[in-house]
């Protein structure tokens, strides 16, 4: 018989925010979770390890962070823990958490909207003018790059007012490095890109993809085109689709319904996952 679930057993939760935003983007879904008796953790990319308005300030410390860059630092922390986590990530973070269970971390794994891992051709129109700021100017692939409030609008917070997303525009919206977007852009035309993920990984954790009906900067279908890319892994992958979200699903309306079921989803995972080792 396995032994019940305590705060001590249970595994702790490690959440990887995306471009244009910071940790800061966490905070409904950390107080929640914190108050279920869960141990978070939300640690910034490296050189964001300081508050919204710092960063925008000086962007500069971002520069030329790519992807590879990411999946190291939390690879690094990661490691550093007692016990393999549950890894949720958003966008970009949603690519990192796949790499990261690609290289044997975590218990099991939720990419919440992210960002093509390479192999997924789909190229959405909404996609490319939601990145077009970055992508539209090859010098920003070494530079640090801000949304206006309209492509803010556009990019996170479509199915918002104007004036909704403004508030969460001037809470959350920070410069972001132009790197990762060229990087996943080009991955298909590259030998090894950074954005590579062993889609037949028999032994990585379960790994949950998460789509928003609503999101114009990752639309579900890509989502479900990544999703396709796995199916020939014998590993758990799964996939749900919440109706009329945007990209910032984090702090948008009913912004719990998609925080719940992430972490009862890796948390029943996690359950099966060591009912089967037992």
């Amino acid at each position: 018989m396995s032994r019940p679930e305590s705060p001590e057993t249970r595994p702790a939760i490690v959440l990887i925010h995306g471009l244009w935003l910071t940790p800061r983007a966490w905070e409904h879904w950390i107080e929640r979770y914190t108050q279920r008796g869960h141990h978070v953790l939300a640690p910034a990319w490296p050189g964001m390890q300081i508050e919204v308005e710092a960063l925008r300030k000086n962007p500069e410390v971002m520069n030329g962070l790519g992807v590879t860059e990411l999946a190291d630092h939390y690879e690094a922390i990661i490691r550093e823990l007692p016990h393999p986590p549950i890894i949720i990530g958003h966008s970009f973070g949603g690519l990192i958490t796949q790499i990261l269970l690609d290289r044997g971390l975590g218990v099991a794994g939720v990419a919440i909207h992210p960002a093509p891992i390479k192999g997924v051709l789909r190229l959405p129109l909404s996609s490319l003018r939601s990145a077009f700021p970055v992508l539209g100017n090859p010098v920003n692939r070494g530079r640090t790059v801000a949304l206006s409030p309209k492509q803010f609008h556009y990019g996170f917070t479509n199915t918002l007012t104007e004036q909704e997303s403004e508030v969460i525009y001037q809470r959350y919206h920070v410069p972001a490095p132009g790197r990762p977007l060229f990087q996943a852009a080009t991955a298909n035309v590259r030998r090894r890109p950074a954005t590579t993920v062993n889609v037949r990984n028999h032994t990585r954790a379960p790994l949950l993809l998460i789509a928003g009906g609503a999101d114009h900067t990752v639309p579900a279908s890509l989502v479900r085109a990544t999703y396709r890319r796995y199916r020939n892994s014998r590993a758990v992958t799964d996939y749900h689709e919440f109706a009329r979200r945007p990209h910032f699903t984090l702090g948008a309306p009913q912004w719990e319904r998609v925080a719940d079921h992430a972490v009862e989803w890796a948390t029943r995972q996690t359950t099966l996952r060591a009912r089967k080792t037992y």
